[in-house]
């Protein structure tokens, strides 16, 4: 089974390589946040920052780790029932490792505004208009039934961008199909403390914090 490593640049803390990189027996790590838990206030707040990457990320990592042992295990044994009995944890730590680590470099301290270049001409190209676009993306969030993400991702055969909703913490391309380029979490965990149960609130302060230049980064790079 593909592991859900994801290298880091630890001078840069920008993503470096393609996620679903195939690993051989690696642990996987928490990924250091590029700025501070303060860093995004009064958008979100530090407390939630704080426990959103330090607890909540951190299990995903770690239930991962533990789940991919005993699959190596059971490969090792020959045992199928037990891998089978294994892929839904697989899925939803290895999902939840995957798109917090896209998260926190799709936001910034220096975010907001509107993306420049390839990346602007393509959401024009592709949703009329930036204006229309973050309308659509802002809907699907908030229209998540119970935990999930709303998703901007890049549609390689069709050469276009789309947007999509992910359950829980399924992984866009590994359920899709589609290159994820920006994440919007929109499990509780993610706004409750600081918006309580208004989630279209943290939905239009979180357009405050997107760090464009990451988007685009991994929009240049998929294309390739």
């Amino acid at each position: 089974l593909p592991s859900v490593f994801l290298f880091f640049s630890r001078s840069s803390a920008k993503l470096v390589a393609p996620l679903g990189c195939l690993v051989s027996r690696q642990k996987h790590t928490l990924p250091d946040l590029p700025y501070d838990y303060a860093a995004l206030e009064p958008h979100i707040n530090a407390e939630i920052m704080q426990l959103h990457h330090s607890k909540h990320h951190a299990t995903y990592v770690n239930n991962l780790n533990v789940v991919e042992e005993k699959y190596k295990e059971a490969v090792a044994k020959g045992d199928v029932t037990t891998q089978v009995s294994l892929q839904p944890a697989l899925k939803f730590n290895g999902g939840g490792h995957i798109n917090h680590s896209i998260f926190w470099t799709n936001l910034s301290p220096n975010g907001g505004g509107e993306p420049k270049g390839e990346l602007m001409e393509a959401i024009k190209r592709d949703f009329g208009s930036f204006a229309n676009f973050k309308e659509k993306l802002t809907a699907v969030s908030v229209g998540v039934q119970g935990s999930g993400w709303g998703w901007l991702g890049y549609n390689k055969e069709q050469g276009r961008l789309q947007i999509a909703a992910c359950a829980n913490q399924d992984p866009l391309q590994g359920t899709t199909g589609l290159i994820p380029l920006l994440g919007i979490d929109v499990w509780e965990h993610a706004y409750y403390l600081q918006y309580k149960n208004v989630r279209p609130d943290y939905l239009k302060a979180i357009w405050n914090v997107i760090n464009w230049e990451n988007v685009s980064s991994r929009y240049a790079t998929c294309k390739k």
